[in-house]
């Protein structure tokens, strides 16, 4: 009988996580029980038959000073990663986002199984920040599968094989979304405003950002007490979300799944919104946002006085080459201006509805509605390990 194919998927964090969900089942698909997958990941890929080793909230970190303190704690994670392939001896392994930990993993399986195929999913945004890791990346992957049309060129001229498959962020599938059921679920009027907000899905994500939406969302409450609060909380924080907004002095309704989630997307009026991948999620339901942002101290004067190559951080102001949503960074996020550009968009339908225009725009010239990433991600996979159909 012959072998299945190993792949080795390797997330730390939930976008990853969402990522290699969707890569396994795109996989399976193609090749049914030819295929057989191992690697670390969140409760999404658990979900697709990837049993992790270890909780990747353990390494889903971002910033100078805890990379430095999580030091420790992310070599042993490495080790134990390249003890799980040296265990399950894959023919490929993607390594998904996540450039710190990723990189390291894909150095230390290099130096374990030269021969090992190791296949990048999503870059290092180079034409932000650092272009050197172009050449770094290059010379630790055999292949890298990017997320955005304008990278090839970029890490190509490094000699890095690149495939463009687009992004699973702008293809997720509203169609099955109920707000009247997340209205229902929490008890708010069909006609009642609903303010998500989205605290991210890092751990100090967590601790930086809620305490700035709690002073936003009191100075909200405070006018509008029938403002209803959401938080759909990824699977990796939802545990500290809880216990933040417990001690909160408002009523706050946590949601939990992807169904629960995409409901409060399509049900909300206006969100604060922590950077990240979710920005797109948001625009794509079509909810207008402010985004906000708080790295330590050390690691935002660096990133903002010398590494930072564009003014904008959010993927479809970037796109837009404009500040479609508003973005506040670390002492210009506070819950003052938060409160007064969600109160501006509150109360002005119009306003609202221009930015939830812009933003589609710029998600079309991202490649909103394109084929499906994670099918496109699956061929390039096997084409790499000569198993392409």
């Amino acid at each position: 009988m012959k072998r299945p194919l190993t792949v080795m998927l390797v997330a730390a964090e939930a976008s990853g996580d969402d990522r290699g969900a969707g890569l396994a089942r795109a996989l399976k698909r193609r090749l049914g029980d030819g295929v057989r997958l191992v690697g670390v990941g969140g409760a999404r890929m658990a979900e697709e038959g990837v049993a992790s080793p270890f909780d990747i909230a353990d390494i889903s970190i971002l910033g100078l000073v805890d990379a430095l303190l999580s030091y420790p704690r992310i070599r042993r994670r490495v080790a134990d990663t390249a003890a799980l392939a040296a265990r399950e001896k894959p023919d490929v392994a993607v390594l998904i986002d996540s450039w710190g930990f990723t990189l390291r993993v894909a150095h230390a399986l290099r130096a374990q199984d030269p021969d090992l195929k190791l296949v990048k999913y999503v870059g290092p945004q180079v034409w932000a920040t650092r272009p050197g890791r172009t050449k770094t990346l290059a010379q630790a992957v055999d292949h890298l599968l990017t997320i955005h049309s304008f990278d090839a060129p970029l890490f190509e001229a490094e000699g890095l094989a690149t495939t463009f498959v687009g992004n699973a962020a702008l293809n997720i599938d509203f169609s099955g979304a109920d707000p009247a059921r997340l209205r229902s679920a929490i008890g708010v009027a069909p006609d009642d405003q609903v303010l998500l907000v989205v605290p991210g899905s890092r751990p100090s994500e967590i601790r930086r950002m809620m305490p700035v939406f709690e002073d936003a969302v009191n100075r909200l409450k405070a006018e509008r007490p029938d403002l209803a609060i959401v938080i759909p909380a990824a699977p990796t924080v939802a545990d500290a979300i809880k216990a933040q907004v417990a001690g909160w002095p408002h009523r706050v309704h946590v949601v939990e799944g992807e169904g629960a989630k995409l409901d409060a997307m399509k049900a909300a009026s206006f969100a604060l919104a922590c950077s990240g991948t979710v920005t797109l999620e948001l625009a794509l339901a079509g909810c207008p946002m402010v985004v906000g942002y708080r790295l330590d101290a050390l690691t935002a004067f660096i990133a903002l006085r010398f590494l930072l190559r564009t003014p904008y951080i959010t993927l479809f102001n970037i796109a837009a080459q404009a500040f479609v949503a508003p973005e506040l960074l670390q002492d210009d996020c506070n819950g003052e201006a938060l409160a007064r550009e969600a109160r501006l968009r509150l109360d002005d339908p119009a306003m609202r509805a221009r930015q939830v225009a812009a933003q589609y725009a710029a998600l079309d010239k991202m490649g909103r509605g394109g084929p499906d990433p994670s099918e496109a991600a699956a061929k390039a996979v096997l084409d790499v390990v000569g198993a392409g159909a």
